[in-house]
């Protein structure tokens, strides 16, 4: 219900954190919570533009020749195309970006370990 209500207002999470820390903040996501889109060519660096009726709000940028792309949207103090440049100067190895990646492994962990907890 929140998810719903934050989208509706396309208010997410890199938006919220970058507003209270006033620090440049990028969104990057593995599914799309919003909007529509062509899919981007095949190869690594292809973006597509992603629109919410007729305005733009992101990209669907493939990280990785071959693999399904992310979702990118500006968070704060930060532009699309720059956005996009760092998304992909981050994708090393693995179709998502490293902080990305990193901090999807460390929610697994935490939820993993909550949920040892709670079964103990």
């Amino acid at each position: 219900m929140v998810e719903q209500q934050l989208a509706s207002r396309r208010l997410g999470i890199a938006s919220h954190l970058g507003l209270v820390t006033n620090l440049p903040a990028i969104g990057c996501a593995k599914s799309r919570l919003i909007g529509i889109y062509e899919e981007p060519a095949r190869q690594k660096g292809s973006i597509a533009p992603l629109f919410d009726n007729e305005e733009r709000i992101g990209s669907v940028v493939r990280t990785r020749d071959g693999v399904r792309p992310v979702f990118v949207s500006i968070g704060h103090r930060i532009d699309l195309p720059t956005a996009e440049q760092v998304v992909l100067a981050c994708a090393l190895r693995f179709r998502l970006p490293e902080p990305t990646r990193l901090a999807d492994q460390l929610v697994g962990l935490a939820k993993r370990q909550g949920m040892a907890a709670v079964s103990a």
